[in-house]
């Protein structure tokens, strides 16, 4: 882990002291339009990455600082390429800059946009202990969650939750479950809005926050997204994202217009799980991002968990890799809860009422279903059924809730906790 050795000492002060530069806006610590302009011309001046231009922070105490030193005295930092560039305002930037502007003054009533830079007393200190902290961060969410400044993310009570895209339905709910009881029990989920278990995790988040939860108002939900926020992805999300910016926070380091791109999803998957306090995998296969966040998260020094599966099924076996690396294995909320290092232990969750019971024909077809994936001829000759008669008990069951039809022809049993 890093202690931020590059922090400058006059950026900390202006975390501590820092008085508002808009005594008219809503957001008390929202930056000034020069400001703003100087570190949006910083993180996006083509050649000069977060490495350098924290080291330029360092060097220099401040963003204006930075702009205000002589060409001379820059040339000693930079090479001629990247000097020329960054002391070149070009028509981009200046787009971008009007665009940022204009994202900061009409968000949509009762939310909030703000820029949150390394010089934010609300930078969320999970992430300065990393060894990349993004400079700023544009983040999206309640106004009166910014009114709690420096508490607009939860420092130890975060949990990011991550898994496939296509998972099982099983891995669906449990991804849904587990937010759901954890949320309920105080913790923030943190995930990325992707298909599948990140959507399904914050799903249970939101319901969570609708029924009430322990402990403080802080964030139910945070999405880390790979896009700008004003391009969410997936499209089918937006209602999502909609949501999530009520209850809890959206979050990007990428610029407003940043589309789609490959390689931002693997970068952002750092601030997913440099926010939290551990990462759960619940399904994962082995080429999954998800390993790549839990790697990151122990990197990190952070907690990981993952959820054991099926060894037939290949969205378990990112996780069964990561159990055999170390990674606690957890069946139950209360499992988390109970290995997170500062959080008080807290009874279990109550649960959902229970469904009515199968009957005993319907509890012997679930125990010959087992939990991997069967197709029909293999149930018949696991229980010596007809296949009409197996049809009508898995119908029943499926609209029960019991049973997932799978593609293929197959079924599995659901488990709902």
């Amino acid at each position: 882990m890093c202690a931020v050795p590059w922090w400058p000492a006059t950026i900390w002060s202006r975390r501590t002291e820092r008085q508002p530069a808009v005594q008219t806006r809503m957001d008390p610590l929202a930056l000034d339009r020069d400001e703003l302009s100087a570190w949006l011309r910083l993180t996006q001046t083509p050649g000069v990455g977060r490495t350098l231009a924290r080291r330029l922070l360092a060097q220099s105490g401040s963003v204006q600082a930075l702009f205000a030193q002589s060409p001379t005295a820059l040339r000693a930092q930079l090479a001629p390429a990247q000097l020329t560039a960054l002391l070149t305002i070009s028509p981009a930037q200046r787009t971008a800059l009007q665009t940022c502007w204009q994202w900061l003054q009409t968000p949509p009533e009762g939310l909030m946009h703000a820029v949150i830079t390394l010089g934010d007393p609300r930078y969320p200190e999970g992430l300065l202990a990393t060894e990349d902290p993004p400079l700023l961060l544009y983040v999206a969410g309640p106004a009166e969650a910014f009114t709690r400044a420096p508490a607009l993310f939860p420092a130890q009570r975060a949990l990011a939750v991550v898994g496939s895209r296509h998972p099982s339905a099983q891995g669906l709910i449990d991804a849904q479950r587990f937010a759901h009881e954890l949320c309920a029990a105080g913790l923030c989920i943190v995930s990325g809005m992707a298909l599948g278990i990140d959507a399904a995790a914050h799903e249970g988040a939101l319901q969570a926050a609708q029924a009430g939860r322990e402990g403080d108002a802080g964030p139910a939900t945070i999405a880390v997204w790979g896009t700008g926020l004003d391009q969410p992805y997936p499209r089918r999300h937006a209602a999502l994202a909609q949501r999530i910016a009520r209850a809890g926070l959206l979050v990007s380091e990428y610029p407003l217009g940043t589309p789609p791109l490959a390689a931002h999803f693997p970068q952002r998957n750092r601030i997913i799980s440099g926010l939290a306090q551990g990462t759960l995998v619940v399904e994962a296969a082995l080429a999954s991002g998800s390993l790549i966040t839990a790697r990151l998260a122990a990197e990190q020094g952070r907690e990981v968990f993952a959820i054991p599966g099926s060894i037939h099924a290949p969205q378990s076996r990112g996780c069964h890799a990561l159990l055999r690396q170390g990674a606690t294995l957890v069946e139950t909320a209360q499992d988390v809860l109970g290995e997170l290092q500062g959080l008080p232990q807290r009874a279990r969750p109550a649960k959902t009422p229970a469904s009515a019971p199968e009957t005993a024909l319907e509890s012997e077809l679930l125990a010959a279903l087992g939990f991997d994936p069967l197709g029909l001829d293999e149930l018949v000759a696991r229980t010596g059924w007809s296949a009409a008669q197996l049809q009508a008990a898995l119908l029943e069951l499926e609209l029960a809730g019991r049973v997932a039809r799978l593609p293929g022809g197959l079924f599995q049993r659901l488990e709902r906790g």
